[in-house]
């Protein structure tokens, strides 16, 4: 076989499953909504469940609902059959994946499920079949054309399950207005968490800042920097931020000044700042642009004006980003 004609299967695959996962849209019906108003009032969790392939796309459902905020686990059919539907609470719903709707390792599962009458969401393209006459919502799969050369492969038919799945909870993520913030909650971690992070999540604040009465003379601030241990200290008078100094400024202005002079006589003025709301990321961009090791933090309204005077609520130290993995 040429070379160009792998693409072309390539590209005849690619436009099967294109031109048939449009079918999608005849699923969101009003056994859809029953579905997701089933999900929203659950008082357990969302179960998932299917074997092979179907059991491969109910673990990534599975795993999608958890990240969103709705309690999930992925359970094998055939596995809990041997014990594992203990697992199963009256609280709980299955979600069941079965392109055929008839495997055979559900029977025992769907039994268990309608004796204890724990709530189904079934999910097959067999109107007739086994799971969808045992579920309390019946989701009919439309049927559709396989991709690959033979059309008998799961192709088309668990990229439209998947996709399916994926509509279930992005409808669920609007009806409870699911937000970038509640995202960063349950994604501490990873690429993901690094871009949601927000100044306020990484900054020190309260009995960690460094901050220096505008009447303490020299020696009073390098003690407060020096036990705060972030090389620099915020000067205030009135509870707003009128300059800084670093232990780099007092070591260099310890030839001209005395310990007893007053502070303000070494402070930088007009301290850069960033208001609390502003990404981790960018946060770090200024530094870096700045050749700074920290950043001293305000309210968004005060960063917003661009007050000269404003009440430092936080201080953006380096190695407090390093921690978090910010790049």
């Amino acid at each position: 076989m040429k070379k160009n004609n792998y693409i072309k299967i390539a590209k005849k695959s690619s436009s099967i499953q294109i031109s048939e996962l449009r079918k999608v849209n005849k699923i969101f019906d009003k056994n859809f909504v029953k579905a997701i108003e089933l999900i929203s009032n659950c008082r357990g969790k969302i179960i998932v469940a299917g074997i092979g392939k179907s059991g491969l796309i109910a673990r990534k459902v599975s795993a999608t609902l958890s990240s969103v905020g709705f309690p999930s686990f992925y359970l094998n059919p055939g596995e809990a059959n041997h014990g594992d539907l203990g697992q199963i609470d009256r609280r709980d719903i299955l979600l069941v994946f079965s392109y055929s709707g008839n495997t055979i390792e559900l029977t025992n599962m769907l039994r268990y499920a309608n004796r204890f009458n724990i709530k189904i969401i079934g999910v097959a393209s067999k109107k007739d079949s086994l799971l969808l006459k045992a579920s309390d919502v019946a989701i009919l799969m439309p049927s559709v054309k396989e991709s690959d050369p033979t059309g008998m492969v799961p192709t088309t038919s668990t990229s439209i399950t998947l996709l399916f799945g994926d509509c279930l909870c992005s409808a669920l993520m609007y009806k409870f207005n699911f937000s970038k913030e509640r995202f960063k909650i349950f994604h501490p971690g990873g690429s993901i968490g690094q871009a949601l992070l927000l100044v306020k999540d990484v900054m020190l604040k309260g009995k960690k800042l460094p901050l220096i009465n505008y009447k303490s003379n020299i020696l009073m601030a390098l003690q407060t920097i020096s036990k705060k241990n972030l090389g620099i200290g915020i000067i205030v008078k009135n509870k707003l931020a009128i300059g800084i100094v670093t232990d780099g400024d007092i070591r260099r202005g310890a030839k001209k000044f005395s310990a007893k002079n007053n502070i303000t006589g070494l402070m930088s003025k007009k301290p850069l700042f960033i208001g609390e709301n502003v990404s981790a990321a960018k946060a770090l961009s200024i530094m870096s642009e700045k050749k700074i090791t920290s950043l001293l933090v305000s309210k968004d309204s005060d960063f917003k004006r661009k007050k000269i005077f404003f009440k430092p609520i936080g201080i953006l130290h380096i190695h407090s980003l390093l921690k978090y993995g910010i790049k």
